[in-house]
């Protein structure tokens, strides 16, 4: 059965959902899942081969000690193609919480590349969908994630992106990209003090 064309969205932690409109933090942070929180494992549906990537936890711990709700933009177009199931999508989601804590959305793209979906990266479904769960704006939002299709979702949401590459990562992408750091501590530290030097961050 082909899932409706829109994004899931996953049970969240409704705690994280406050935020401060006139501070100078963004309202919310929203991170992909593969290649950025855990290593890529293509259509993942097992639980037991969730691996954080280097910082994950440093930098989720980061964003969520400033008080700002964190949340997960993942395309799994694994459901589309037959190859992952729902329940599975929420076991991998609760295995990832279980490693990094409670998350305030999750929303997910189940659909393929040639759908036609709002929500599958690069297009902007998925943040807007997030932002709107979320009640923040979406130029008070920032996306971070390890290739281009999650900038160019950030860029179209109206939304901030900051790219953290990884192996799989073009050079294209790379220079493409608004903001790039070197790993997700420093992503962390550069969107929520833009005044701190980060090094490699641009």
């Amino acid at each position: 059965m082909t899932p409706p064309l829109g994004p899931w969205l996953l049970p969240g932690d409704v705690r994280q959902h406050a935020h401060a409109p006139d501070s100078p933090l963004p309202a919310a942070v929203l991170f992909d899942r593969d290649g950025t929180l855990v290593a890529d494992v293509p259509y993942n549906g097992d639980p037991s081969r969730v691996v954080l990537m280097p910082g994950a936890r440093e930098a989720v711990d980061t964003v969520r000690t400033a008080g700002v709700p964190v949340g997960v933009v993942t395309n799994q177009s694994g459901v589309a193609r037959g190859l992952l199931t729902r329940r599975e999508v929420e076991d991998v989601r609760l295995r990832v919480e279980e490693l990094l804590g409670p998350f305030a959305v999750w929303a997910v793209c189940p659909h393929g590349p040639g759908e036609g979906c709002g929500c599958r990266k690069p297009a902007p479904g998925l943040v807007l969908a997030a932002c709107r769960r979320l009640a923040v704006p979406p130029g008070r939002t920032v996306v971070i994630g390890d290739i281009g299709a999650d900038m160019e979702a950030a860029r179209a949401a109206g939304a901030r992106g900051v790219l953290v590459p990884t192996d799989v990562t073009r050079a294209e992408e790379v220079v493409a990209a608004d903001a790039t750091a070197a790993d997700l501590p420093q992503a962390v530290r550069l969107v929520l003090d833009p005044a701190v030097p980060t090094g490699e961050a641009r």
